[in-house]
């Protein structure tokens, strides 16, 4: 039997293997089968990104999750190019046949005709609005969004339709569309909150290769907040032993660029994300991945992770209560208010089209 090839991290890639994805029939792995000394495995191509027409049949995805200050979300993406290794969607290309390892960075779906099924959606008789938040699930404004511009079509319905929404992002490139978000933020219509997990650039470059620098996030709070619209700063996912100890002053940084609200949230590793989490450590952090494993352990009730409402997002035990008041001590001492939405539902009205009938007030 040929013997296995050890997984390398690839330049620009957060997953350092490619899995077959748990609904698969078959598991792939690679091999020696004899010629490795002919080829050097450190010259191996670049994996380069694809894009998929996504065709799903809807564009608003709704939860009933008591725990998430939401029922509706949108998605123009799946798959990030972003390439965080412990992105909590990882596990839904798996659903698509691909792995939820280096697939899912670089096998990426978009919805080109997002915007009509938006409107459609909107439009029905039944439909009651509620904040729609983007950015829950991958990133909206990923790389991807600069050529397919998904996000800025969705954002143009829910404006002229007067629809909240709220956005979660790594990315500058949502300042691209303050012309949008300025207006809508103004009618009270629309929130934005960036992601720093790090003021460390190098530290950066390992958890989300393909993201913005720190710096240029909290530049992009500066320029949100200076067009009013209301910012955040989400400290997400703080990840015990590697850059849980940045908390304070990640949220300081935040609270300086302008930022008015703040949330964190303890990592998450449902499904194959344990196992892609654990060949990371190994590979970046091998002096401390035991450590880590167990102090997230101590914070999941002795499992790498739980999913029970109420606990998943935060953790529990000791040190889970010590990590939570840190948090509220520090958004104290920063002026940053708890995350909430806030936005007027009450302005949602479907603009007439060519035939309408007008309505009587």
């Amino acid at each position: 039997m040929s013997d296995p090839l050890p997984d390398r991290p690839k330049k620009g890639r957060g997953a350092i293997s490619n899995a077959s994805g748990r609904y698969e029939a078959e598991q792939r792995s690679r091999v020696d089968d004899g010629w490795t000394g002919c080829v050097d495995w450190n010259d191996d191509p670049p994996l380069r990104t694809t894009q998929h027409t996504d065709t799903a049949r809807r564009i608003i995805t709704r939860n009933d999750s008591p725990d998430i200050p939401f029922d509706q979300s949108i998605n123009p993406y799946r798959g990030c190019e972003h390439g965080c290794i412990y992105c909590f969607a990882r596990p839904t290309h798996a659903y698509l046949g691909l792995s939820p390892g280096l697939d899912f960075e670089s096998q990426l779906f978009f919805k080109p005709d997002a915007a009509a099924r938006l409107e459609s959606e909107l439009r029905k008789p039944g439909y009651r609005p509620t904040v729609i938040a983007m950015g829950t699930n991958t990133d909206p404004y990923q790389p991807i969004e600069r050529e397919r511009r998904v996000t800025r079509s969705i954002l143009e319905v829910l404006w002229r339709y007067r629809h909240p929404v709220s956005i979660v992002t790594k990315s500058t490139l949502v300042t691209r569309d303050l012309d949008i978000l300025g207006p809508m933020a103004a009618a009270g219509l629309a929130t934005v909150s960036l992601s720093v997990t790090t003021l460390d650039r190098g530290l950066a470059r390992i958890m989300e290769p393909r993201a913005a620098t720190p710096p240029r996030r909290l530049d992009a709070i500066r320029a949100l907040a200076g067009a009013g619209v209301p910012s955040g700063v989400m400290f997400a996912p703080v990840i015990p032993a590697i850059n849980d100890a940045e908390l304070e002053d990640v949220l300081t940084a935040g609270a300086d660029a302008g930022a008015g609200s703040a949330g964190y949230i303890l990592v998450r590793l449902p499904l194959e994300i344990e196992t892609l989490f654990q060949e990371w450590l190994a590979t970046h952090f091998p002096d401390r991945a035991r450590r880590v494993m167990a102090r997230m352990r101590a914070m999941r009730g002795g499992a790498a992770y739980r999913a029970e409402w109420g606990t998943r997002m935060t953790g529990t035990g000791v040190e889970a209560d010590l990590l939570r008041r840190r948090f509220e001590l520090a958004s104290r001492k920063c002026g940053l208010s708890r995350r909430e939405f806030g936005l007027d539902t009450g302005q949602f009205r479907p603009p007439p089209r060519k035939g309408d009938q007008l309505a009587f007030l």
